[in-house]
């Protein structure tokens, strides 16, 4: 169970507050007795109440108090059922980095054949996404079932400079908003409305697979990107992809004239995470990534090959996407607590009558 207004629980200390006065009234009838009358008759005037029948109205009101604050707090339940729709949006880094023949023909070859490899293998009714990532990132193919389109969508990306992991998150979001009226677009800027969160352990029937080769050099920082994911109950996957040794960059064939990426023609050398001489090493932020995984319920993959990479895309989840759905139970906090209030009231009134 989880709460949707969990500030409200700072009333329960009320509570301690209710039997503190309790207390305090008890002996200050006890003293007034003592001062103003016989204690001994005074106890041979009144009934002879049980110290249950004293207390337990009391101890009800205690606990229809509590029940009715918890209700404030919005307690909600979270249950598990099969995904219908399942979206899946593989966001693909396509920096000059993925140049790199350590892995060949290049990195960015394998990943098309593990990404064209895993789109083949998903059921014919899973909607698949794909965005593209540079120095900024682009969704080139809106979540759909047909597999031919995806495959070429993946078979022609190129490559551009930089690297921008939190905007390749924000704009997978805003992907699956497209196609899930439940999930919020994500917020670019200080005056769009915040998002409520949904509560922990919800989560969409959609997730992000984020493959990359190096760390975020531009755009929003990902981890706050991927906290916005979090918000929304969307678990990113994340791949950190390449070998310790890196390797020669090789763009043949995968840099477009004119560069829509805005990278221009420079210095080959220079792009794609700023390693010297052409050779790209394994510059991954996996720490970063790591925490994008653990803070959105997903996880981290770290392959060095192409077979490391194929069998990743094999064993991830898809299989298992489940939706939550969330039920509010404030109702129920709020009947118990008005019976409570009754029960006390009236054993109060039954056992207590005003004279």
């Amino acid at each position: 169970m989880d709460l949707l207004w969990p500030l409200f629980l700072t009333l329960l200390l009320l509570v301690p507050l209710a039997v503190g006065a309790y207390v305090w009234m008890l002996r200050r009838k006890r003293r007034f007795a003592v001062r103003y009358s016989s204690l001994s008759l005074i106890r041979a005037a009144m009934p002879q109440h049980s110290r249950l029948r004293r207390h337990l109205p009391f101890v009800l009101f205690l606990l229809a108090m509590s029940s009715l604050i918890l209700a404030m707090a919005r307690p909600v339940t979270i249950t598990s059922v099969p995904a219908g729709q399942t979206t899946i949006l593989l966001a693909l880094d396509v920096s000059r980095s993925m140049c790199s023949n350590d892995i060949a023909p290049t990195r960015l070859h394998a990943a098309k054949d593990a990404a064209q490899d895993f789109i083949r293998r998903q059921p014919s009714n899973t909607q698949i996404g794909v965005v593209a990532f540079a120095g900024f990132a682009e969704q080139v193919q809106a979540p759909t079932t047909d597999q031919e389109v995806l495959a070429d969508v993946v078979e022609s990306l190129i490559t551009g400079r930089r690297t921008a992991i939190g905007s390749a998150i924000l704009e997978s979001i805003d992907a699956i908003a497209e196609v899930d009226n439940s999930v919020s677009p994500s917020v670019r800027s200080s005056s769009e409305p915040d998002v409520t969160p949904v509560p922990n352990g919800a989560y969409a029937p959609s997730i992000i697979v984020l493959l990359t080769d190096g760390a975020s050099n531009a755009g929003p920082e990902p981890l706050l990107a991927a906290q916005q994911a979090v918000d929304r109950g969307i678990r990113v996957y994340t791949i950190g992809f390449g070998t310790a040794n890196g390797g020669m960059m090789d763009c043949s064939g995968l840099i477009a004239q004119g560069d829509p990426w805005g990278s221009g023609q420079g210095d080959p050398f220079s792009w794609g995470g700023g390693w010297g001489g052409g050779r790209f090493r394994r510059g991954i932020d996996e720490e970063t990534l790591m925490r994008v995984s653990e803070m959105t319920g997903a996880e981290y993959y770290a392959p060095e090959s192409a077979d490391e990479l194929q069998e990743v895309f094999e064993n991830l989840p898809t299989s298992l996407i489940m939706r939550h759905e969330t039920t509010e139970v404030s109702f129920a906090f709020t009947s118990l607590g008005a019976l409570l209030v009754l029960a006390a009231l009236g054993l109060s009134m039954k056992w207590n009558p005003l004279q």
